[in-house]
């Protein structure tokens, strides 16, 4: 290659001026990262941090620190529960007392009016006779 036809290759190169005046290049990530609403931007930050490993990690952590406490519990609240059931067992056994006086004392009333009603049919037989033997 002689200097004479690299001269003339490098003549028809655009030189830095018409480099420089052309139009840049669109940058469509900066574009599209302008345009982004917050709740766009807290989706990415979330996508690309929960796809990781330490993520994974920590989830795996976090489980296994649930069920440790979850183990702990579990007597404690069957403890409790057992309380809770004597405790309802005591107040099915009060309600039950309760309706066994209310169902006593019902009976007493229903024996009470039946004598009213006696005692009311015996008084209207005496008006009636009392009536008959002031109309002869």
């Amino acid at each position: 290659m002689t200097v004479a036809h690299y001269a003339a290759e490098q003549a028809h190169l655009p030189g830095q001026a018409q480099l420089d005046a052309q139009k840049p290049i669109r940058d469509v990530n900066m574009e599209r990262a302008e345009g982004f609403t917050e709740l766009e931007r807290i989706a990415i930050w979330v996508t690309d941090r929960v796809g990781t490993m330490q993520c994974f990690f920590l989830i795996a952590i976090w489980t296994a620190f649930w069920h440790l406490i979850q183990l702990h519990l579990m007597p404690l609240i069957m403890v409790s529960q057992n309380l809770q059931d004597r405790y309802a067992e005591l107040r099915a056994e009060a309600d039950f007392e309760v309706n066994k006086k209310a169902e006593a004392e019902v009976g007493i009333i229903l024996s009470h009016l039946s004598h009213q009603n006696d005692l009311m049919l015996e008084i209207l037989r005496r008006v009636e006779r009392m009536e008959q033997s002031r109309a002869r």
